[in-house]
């Protein structure tokens, strides 16, 4: 499957310059190890040292938090669109 990946601009020296790519995979997990092969660097900023998704990292699959849905084993469509987006804190 086909899908569009939304790339924040904090991570984009990793696309090209890119805001949005092309990754394929039948779900997040996939998707994700795509975008590694395509663009090598992305694991390591999106992924902890036992392959989870860093605290800070969320991730949507059509404007949905992948944390209320299946996590990183959410299915993705062709077509779909995945965004990245860091955690902002502050106040």
């Amino acid at each position: 499957m086909s899908v569009t990946v939304r790339i924040p601009t904090q991570l984009r020296e990793l696309s090209g310059g890119e805001a949005e790519v092309s990754a394929d995979g039948a779900t997040v997990a996939d998707v994700l190890k795509d975008l590694e092969a395509k663009h090598a660097g992305f694991a390591e900023r999106l992924f902890d040292d036992r392959g989870e998704l860093r605290r800070f990292v969320n991730v949507f699959v059509a404007d949905e938090d992948i944390r209320f849905l299946d996590g990183v084993d959410t299915t993705t469509t062709d077509g779909t669109t995945v965004s990245i987006v860091p955690a902002v804190a502050g106040g």
